[in-house]
């Protein structure tokens, strides 16, 4: 534990980045700025990076009188951090009159003390698919000369070969071309959903672009199954994932994708076959569950209709079938997990534990997804007209209440394999 709280960074808007040993860091839930316990804090962890926030000036506390003030040497730094770790409290900053919307980015607070980065954060998954040290480029390449070299005319390899692992450096897409753990599936161009921030779509007129572009093709069966079977039946954890950051709402291609089910299970009973998803359509996932499904991640900013509503902005569905596909999928008994947006000041207030609470105890859930939410603060709360959200626990307190009262429902950040839903949670997954 710090024995003290570390120093605020700055930008001088030319990449350069210092520290300001007169102030100390805050952080920021919601619309305020609170200083963080030293408990809170952990190493900048590998993979994570620092981003100059242009127009803005960083919040802190003056080291000589206490007295919470900007930090006027130049522009607020936030840290982004690697996937398997959950923010506590975002950078604080006061926002200047023509500051440009930030990209979708996480934006967590960062310090600086002893020669090291700190963030108030924690490690909420073991499984280290994901970790920037696992990946070879070299691996990558080679990958995806055998597998587009193996399937020719397979759109969907083509797709993640050259979109998603060599131009976005896709984690996942990655992996697949490494011949390891989870294989995406993107699966469909359109979507029912018309999401604030969404990474793959945006209107020309917003003010921020997507951050990669969207499938544009409809993928047969056919291509599905050529590569996703070898792929189970040879990877170490193996899990198929349909629904991905490249493409629309999978469930609207619902019917390829029983059918790829159908016909991966007669080649091999390897693995588990998952689909990240809105949960839009609970017929479609109760089809897919008669399949073979064995998995489902539904993502949510919010476990409140009032806010998931104007986020997610749905076409023909409402907030309570994405409750009804949760059910659905315990009811075969499959894996049910949230992609809970972590929002801190949005995701601790106290009204929102309780419809969180509600949610596990109504669809029997088995894992929250502890996701740091890729988005402009201010630009979220304001497109939401959020101004009082509300008192507040600390996203520290809230999952410890959380674990405490549900010490069954697993956390985490990846969706697990077959082998940790059925055999040791603690011991079977990537590491």
């Amino acid at each position: 534990m710090l024995k003290q709280t570390p120093y605020i960074l700055y930008s001088d808007g030319k990449g350069n980045i210092f520290e300001d040993t007169s102030m100390q860091v805050v952080g920021r839930s919601g619309w305020d700025a609170f200083p963080i316990d030293p408990e809170e804090w952990i190493e900048l962890p590998e993979g994570g990076n620092l981003y100059e926030l242009p127009g803005r000036r960083g919040i802190g506390i003056d080291v000589a009188s206490g007295e919470m003030g900007l930090c006027d040497k130049g522009w607020a730094v936030a840290a982004f951090i690697p996937p398997a770790h959950t923010g506590f409290y975002l950078a604080a900053y006061e926002t200047m009159p023509d500051a440009p919307t930030l990209p979708l980015f996480c934006y967590t607070a960062v310090g600086w003390l002893d020669g090291k980065f700190y963030v108030p954060a924690t490690r909420i998954e073991a499984d280290i698919r994901q970790e920037c040290a696992g990946f070879d480029a070299k691996k990558v390449k080679q990958g995806v000369k055998q597998l587009m070299d193996a399937y020719p005319h397979n759109r969907l390899v083509k797709h993640l070969a050259e979109n998603c692992a060599l131009t976005y450096e896709c984690p996942a897409a990655r992996n697949y071309f490494m011949g390891r753990w989870e294989c995406p599936i993107p699966s469909s161009p359109a979507c029912n959903a018309n999401c604030v921030g969404c990474i793959s779509f945006q209107p020309e007129d917003e003010t921020i672009v997507s951050t990669q572009d969207r499938l544009r093709f409809k993928p047969t069966a056919e291509e599905i199954v050529e590569y996703t079977v070898p792929h189970l039946e040879t990877a170490p954890f193996p899990i198929v994932s349909f629904g991905q950051g490249c493409e629309g709402e999978p469930l609207l291609m619902w019917e390829t994708i029983r059918e790829s089910i159908l016909e991966i299970r007669k080649h091999t009973p390897k693995g588990s076959i998952n689909i990240n998803t809105n949960g839009s359509k609970p017929d479609a996932v109760r089809a897919l569950c008669e399949a073979g499904l064995n998995s489902i991640r539904v993502s949510l900013n919010s476990a409140q209709e009032k806010y998931y509503t104007p986020y997610y902005r749905p076409n023909n569905y409402k907030f309570e079938d994405i409750i009804e596909s949760l059910k659905v999928v315990r009811e075969f008994n499959g894996w049910t997990s949230i992609n809970y947006f972590v929002f801190p000041g949005m995701t601790d207030t106290e009204e929102e534990y309780e419809a969180l609470r509600t949610l596990i105890r109504e669809t029997g859930l088995n894992m929250i997804q502890w996701r740091n939410f890729n988005i402009d603060p201010d630009w979220y709360l304001g497109k939401l007209g959020i101004t009082e959200p509300g008192p507040c626990m600390g996203i520290k307190q809230l999952q410890e209440m959380i674990h405490e009262e549900f010490p069954d429902v697993k956390f985490g950040y990846f969706n697990p394999p077959i082998e940790r839903i059925k055999g040791d949670y603690m011991a079977d997954f990537a590491h």
